[in-house]
């Protein structure tokens, strides 16, 4: 039961976390494209990251497929793993991406006990890989 409520509230504070980026993004799009542009990034990435967060945001809450659930959690993964090397090779802070991979870590490893449909990915799963029956 526990590792039930842990799925709920970490993919719930991860999908408000991505919203709200997704939000912020679009509200300040000169702004966002500024700084990306001071991160060396171009700022045409900005309504792209932004979409790309809302339909990450709603692929691991609805969980219309697993195989597009997972790799929403992927894409979530490598963007927060080079959101933490941006802000700390620019001399920022990297907590909140920090507080989100958390969250990601989290909702993927349990995700397990509190879906009907199975992850294959996880160790242990039930669900098979590949067609096999692992």
């Amino acid at each position: 039961m526990t590792k039930k409520y842990a799925y709920w509230v970490s993919t719930t504070l991860l999908a408000l976390f991505y919203l709200a980026g997704a939000t912020y993004y679009f509200s300040d799009l000169d702004g966002v494209r500024k700084a990306f542009a001071e991160l060396g990034y171009p700022a045409y990435l900005v309504s792209y990251i932004a979409m790309v967060k809302l339909l990450a945001a709603t692929a691991v809450v609805s969980r219309v497929s697993v195989a597009l659930s997972d790799l929403a959690y992927a894409g979530m993964l490598y963007h927060l793993l080079l959101a933490v090397s941006a802000h700390l090779n620019a001399g920022g802070s990297a907590a909140p991406a920090l507080v989100g991979l958390v969250l990601l870590l989290v909702s993927f490893s349990t995700q397990n006990s509190a879906r009907a449909k199975k992850s294959p990915y996880l160790a242990g799963s039930q669900a098979g890989w590949a067609g096999t029956d692992a």
